[in-house]
């Protein structure tokens, strides 16, 4: 058996470019394909290069016979020989046992994603080098395969940029063989092609930078009902009250069954709201800011089991776990539809009525009468926070109001906490 060998490479240094003009090929090179096993897909390719090659060999030899012209049998025969060359070394096995790993299925920007590539030689006989191809996103990393003997395996180690949130696509894997010049290439698809979640950064909002979020015992309204913790008024029995709010000295006193009335308390009820409209963002990286911020308040309702609704002005986001809440983050992409944060605030006065706390995320282009608008929207009695994630040289955290709504000027994210407690003052 072969001695393993392991190298570690940047998955996304080496990003070959797509092969042009793909087509199928000719009857002797898809028979090359026949019986390769259900498990796995075999796919042949002549580039663009090959066909011009092979047109010119054709023409070359047909010209060159009528015309009885030597150089032109010459140089069609050569071209032959040389897409009968391309077609040799595309021939050949693939006997290969093909792993795909992931160190970890979710990363935060930043952090260091591994992976790992297992590949073993299945047959009983030795096979010749080849090359395998994996793509990670966008990009393409080529590894050399070289021969391995019967049983031996070949280990790559791999690292993946992950310096941007997103879902990067890793895979599938394909063992590729072809020809030095391009002009034919078989690949045989090993693996199903995996995720890996790039959620965005986060930090941790204290207890005492968070009060502006939460309310833990409630806050009262107007409404009446029969059953609540904030007393309101008396009123007289009627069939069906339950019998534990009748008030005994009252009803002694008039002669008449009395029971208490309460005012209606609500638990508190935050509301995340971010745009993704291209529009509302002076720099790409104020979404990121803002997509960070609101990921970090998330976290925190949360985990203190506060009522929390998700949502951007194109859906709502699922959040029942941390981790479902930044896959959802994870996923978000700038969009240019017409939606506002004035349509935004209206979608939460139609969707969200029991909302106590509505945080409406956005970048440094939203306008202040847009702000002002916003907040007028909004349901009665909300307490409302626009977070306005600025980049600009001369941004700063300050607090200030527009109507009814505070405006907090974040330039990093770091920030964030101290801005709470501004916001508190």
């Amino acid at each position: 058996m072969s001695t393993p060998h392991q190298s570690t490479r940047q998955a996304a240094a080496i990003a070959p470019g797509p092969v042009e003009g793909t087509r199928s090929v000719t009857s002797a090179v898809t028979g090359l394909v026949e019986g390769v096993k259900k498990s796995r897909t075999a796919i042949s390719w002549v580039s663009r290069a090959g066909w011009v090659v092979l047109a010119a060999a054709v023409i070359s030899l047909v010209a060159g016979l009528r015309l009885a012209w030597m150089e032109l049998i010459v140089l069609g025969g050569a071209l032959l020989t040389l897409i009968v060359g391309a077609i040799a070394f595309a021939i050949g096995r693939h006997p290969y046992r093909v792993t795909l790993r992931l160190r970890e299925g979710r990363v935060v920007v930043g952090e260091r994603a591994m992976g790992a590539l297992e590949v073993m030689n299945t047959s009983h006989r030795a096979v010749l080098p080849a090359r395998i191809e994996l793509p990670v996103g966008v990009a393409k990393a080529s590894f050399a395969l070289p021969t391995l003997a019967a049983g031996a395996e070949h280990d790559e180690l791999f690292a993946i940029p992950t310096e941007r949130r997103g879902v990067i696509t890793v895979g599938p894997v394909s063992s590729v063989r072809g020809d030095p010049i391009g002009l034919i290439r078989r690949a045989v698809l090993w693996t199903e092609p995996e995720e890996l979640y790039v959620h965005p950064r986060t930090i941790r909002i204290g207890g005492t930078a968070a009060g502006f979020l939460h309310d833990l015992e409630g806050r009262e309204t107007r409404e009446i009902t029969n059953a609540d913790l904030s007393f309101h008024a008396l009123r007289e029995y009627v069939p069906g009250d339950d019998r534990r709010y009748v008030h005994w000295r009252s009803s002694a006193r008039t002669g008449t069954l009395m029971v208490r009335q309460f005012e209606e308390t609500r638990r508190s009820h935050l509301v995340l709201a971010l745009s993704v409209q291209e529009a509302d963002y002076g720099h790409p990286d104020e979404m990121e800011l803002a997509i960070s911020a609101v990921g970090s308040l998330g976290l925190h309702a949360i985990r203190s089991e506060s009522d929390l609704t998700a949502m951007t002005t194109e859906e709502v986001l699922l959040h029942r776990t941390p981790r479902q809440l930044l896959d959802g983050l994870t996923r978000l992409e700038a969009t240019r539809s017409p939606t506002t944060i004035v349509d935004l605030g209206r979608t939460i006065a139609r969707d969200v009525q029991r909302a106590t706390v509505v945080l409406m995320a956005f970048g440094s282009a939203v306008t202040p009468d847009q702000i002002r608008t916003a907040g007028a929207v909004l349901p009665a009695g909300v307490r409302a926070l626009a977070l306005r994630a600025s980049l600009a040289d001369d941004a700063e955290l300050g607090a200030r109001r527009l109507g009814n709504v505070t405006v907090l000027t974040l330039p990093t994210l770091e920030e964030l906490p101290r801005g709470f407690r501004k916001v508190e003052r």
